[in-house]
């Protein structure tokens, strides 16, 4: 099944009213694999990550997280 069409019925998936999620518990199953963290960085990173995210239409935490871990990938042998 391509991923199209995986999106798609995922889209067009409905509850049905019938379904009780009253007794369900929430986040259960759910796993972070990201930590939550409190960094502080000089002004000047942070306004080039957001630019350049900007124009790569992505996060700018994401594109920090790239870039630490592309630092590592050639550091760590």
């Amino acid at each position: 099944m391509s991923e199209d069409s995986m999106r798609k019925s995922e889209d067009a998936f409905e509850l049905l009213p019938e379904y009780d999620f009253s007794k369900g518990i929430r986040g259960r199953f759910y796993n972070p694999k990201k930590v939550s963290t409190s960094i502080r960085l000089d002004d000047d990173l942070i306004l080039f990550f957001k630019k350049k995210a900007s124009e790569e239409k992505i996060g700018y935490q994401t594109l920090i997280n790239m870039a630490l871990r592309e630092f590592i990938n050639q550091h760590v042998r």
